[in-house]
Order: C-alpha cells, then sequence, then structure tokens
C-alpha cells in the first residue's frame, strides 16, 4: 500500500460580488477619563456611616441582645430603605444621563470601567463590612431581629449605584443609524 498524498483539487474562482474583501479596520473605542477619585467623596463616606451604624448596632445587639436589639433593628430598616431609595434615584439619575452617553448596568451599579479603582476599593470594602457584621450577628443570635440586619445590605448596593449614576464616566451616545424603508410587495 502506497501512502501518497492525494493531489490537490482546485478551488473554483468565487462569483462576481462574492470576493474576499479587505479585513474591517478595528473599532476605535472613544477614551474615556474617569472622573477624580475625590469626585462623590459624600457618597463614600455615606457609605461608610451606614455601614459604622451598622457595625455598633449589630454588634451591640448580638452582645447584649435585649435592650439593643430594637436599635439593630431600626438602624437595619432604615439603611435598608435608605439603600431603595439610593438605587431608585441611581435608577433615574442613569436615564438622564442616557441620552448623551452610552450607559451599562453593569458600570452603573458595578461601576465597571467607570470609577477610579481606589473608588471601587472603597465602596466595595464598605459593602463587604456590611455583609461580613450582618451576617455574623445574624448568625450569632439565630431566630432573633437580627437577622434582618441582612437587609442593611442594600444600603452598600445604594450607595455604589449612586455613585456609578452621579460620577461614573461613560463614551459619548453613538449616533442612530438612518433608518431605510422597505417597500412592501
Amino acid at each position: 500500500m502506497s501512502t501518497a498524498p492525494k493531489p490537490r483539487r482546485e478551488r473554483k474562482p468565487m462569483p462576481p460580488g462574492r470576493e474576499a474583501r479587505p479585513p474591517r479596520p478595528p473599532r476605535q473605542q472613544p477614551e474615556v477619563r474617569l472622573a477624580e477619585p475625590s469626585a462623590g467623596r459624600g457618597i463614600v463616606v455615606a457609605s461608610w456611616a451606614g455601614t459604622a451604624v451598622l457595625a455598633v448596632t449589630g454588634v451591640a445587639g448580638a452582645i447584649h441582645p435585649h435592650p439593643l436589639d430594637v436599635a439593630a433593628l431600626v438602624a437595619a430598616l432604615a439603611l435598608f430603605f435608605g439603600g431603595i431609595v439610593a438605587c431608585f434615584a441611581a435608577y433615574v439619575v442613569a436615564i438622564g444621563r442616557s441620552r448623551e452617553s452610552e450607559i451599562a448596568i453593569a458600570a452603573v451599579f458595578g461601576l465597571a470601567g467607570s470609577a477610579p479603582r481606589d473608588v471601587q476599593l472603597r465602596l466595595y470594602a464598605s459593602l463587604a463590612v456590611e455583609i461580613a457584621v450582618s451576617v455574623g450577628a445574624a448568625f450569632a443570635r439565630l431566630h432573633t431581629v437580627l437577622a434582618f440586619g441582612i437587609l442593611a445590605n442594600m444600603w452598600g448596593l445604594g450607595m455604589i449605584g449612586l455613585w456609578g449614576a452621579e460620577h461614573g464616566v461613560f463614551p459619548p451616545r453613538k449616533p442612530a443609524p438612518e433608518r431605510t424603508r422597505r417597500r412592501r410587495r
């Protein structure tokens, strides 16, 4: 048996109009300059203030539950409803900014590519501390009002979204392509 290679078949030429086209040049993303790290300092401070309130009331309620569990409940619910208001405000601000900018939810509520790294770290650290405190307090006193502390994590999420909506930097909106009308037959 011989293992001679098979002769190659010749390819037919492409029909007119189907020739290979040159590759498209890569799309140029508009350069986006991130906001200064000092922008939105009030939001970052508010996020950490809420975290501190949750930490103080949650830990105190876990240590001495009966007189302080009501304070922990009130703080957790206040932070929860404040976080809901902040998320709604972030949504409204983002809608307003979407007329001029290409806004993505991940960039607003996740700060992906729209915020400086140190702002991301501060806001995510605040949220991480809130989660750790709320879960720890709820675990320390199972089946008590300290379990409501888990709702307070909405505060950190709301502050992240509010910072992203107000101070996040987004590329400008692309012009809408012209529509061509198709005729009905």
